[in-house]
C-alpha cells in the first residue's frame, strides 16, 4: 500500500481557503491510498470553537469524501467538529464507500486549555484498508507510549499534529520511537506556517518498522511525502509484534 502524508500550512479559522490548499496539495502529491493531513487542518488548532467548528460530516469531510472517490483512495482528515452540543478534535477516515470511521482526540493538551473545550475520544480505534490494520492518533498523543501499545493490533499508526518548532526534538523523536517501540510503521503529518502558538516546521515524515526515514518533507514548506508500505516486512513485523504482546 502506498501512504502519502500531507504538509500544510493552515489559514487560520478559513474553512473554504483551506479546503482548497488540501485538495491542491493532494493534486500535487504521488497518487497514493492513503492520504494523511494535519491535525485540525480546516481551522487550525483553535480554542475557540464557536461558530468555527464543523457539524458532523461537514464541509472538509464532503470535499474529502469527493477526492477519496475521485483518487479512489482513503482520506485521514482531521476536523474540529461540532455534535450534539460538545467539540470534539476529530479523524474521518474517508473511503471511496464513504466515512469509514472516526477518531476522537483522546488525550488532550492542557497546557492550550484544549482539555477545557473539547471532549475527549474513549481510546483506541483500529481500522483496515486495502489489508493494513491502521491506529490513529493526534498530536499529544503521541507523548503517550502506554496509549498507543501495540499489542500485535496494527502495522501503521498514522498521527496527525501542530507540533510547534519550540518542540520539534520532541516530535522528531517521538515518532521515531513509536516506530522502533511499536514494531509498525509511522505516517506523521505536522503543519508549517504560523498560529498564535507559535510557527511550524513541519518535518512530516514516513517511517519504517526499524525508524528509518522512508520519505520526508521538505522543512517550512507545504508538499507531501509519499512512501510504500512493504507487504513481506508488515508480515515479518506482524510475527515479532506477536511474540512481543
Amino acid at each position: 500500500m502506498k501512504v502519502t502524508v500531507i504538509q500544510q500550512d493552515i489559514a487560520w479559522k478559513d474553512i473554504p481557503t483551506n479546503i482548497k490548499r488540501l485538495e491542491r496539495l493532494v493534486a500535487s502529491a504521488e497518487r497514493s491510498d492513503l492520504y494523511l493531513f494535519p491535525e485540525m487542518c480546516s481551522t487550525g488548532f483553535c480554542m475557540q470553537p464557536e461558530g468555527v467548528a464543523e457539524e458532523a460530516e461537514g464541509a472538509t469531510v464532503q470535499a474529502m469524501k469527493r477526492l477519496a472517490v475521485e483518487y479512489d483512495a482513503a482520506m485521514a482528515v482531521p476536523v474540529m467538529t461540532h455534535e450534539n452540543g460538545s467539540y470534539y478534535n476529530r479523524m474521518y477516515f474517508i473511503t471511496p464507500e464513504g466515512v469509514m470511521g472516526k477518531y476522537d482526540k483522546h488525550n488532550l493538551f492542557e497546557y492550550s486549555g484544549e482539555d477545557k473545550v473539547f471532549v475527549p475520544g474513549e481510546g483506541k480505534v483500529i481500522w483496515e484498508w486495502r489489508g493494513i490494520r491502521i491506529r490513529p492518533a493526534i498530536c499529544y498523543d503521541l507523548r503517550f507510549p502506554v496509549f498507543l501499545y501495540n499489542r500485535a493490533e496494527y502495522d501503521l499508526l498514522l498521527i496527525a499534529a501542530n507540533f510547534p518548532d519550540s518542540r520539534l526534538l520532541a516530535w522528531d523523536t517521538l515518532v521515531r520511537a513509536r516506530a522502533i517501540e511499536n514494531i509498525c510503521y509511522v505516517a506523521a503529518s505536522n503543519r508549517v506556517g504560523a498560529d498564535e502558538f507559535g510557527t511550524y516546521k513541519g518535518h512530516s515524515v514516513i517511517l519504517n518498522p526499524y525508524g528509518m526515514t522512508l520519505s520526508k518533507c521538505r522543512s517550512r514548506r507545504q508538499g507531501s511525502a509519499t512512501a510504500e508500505l512493504d507487504d513481506e516486512m508488515i508480515a515479518k513485523m506482524r510475527v515479532m509484534a506477536q511474540l512481543n504482546k
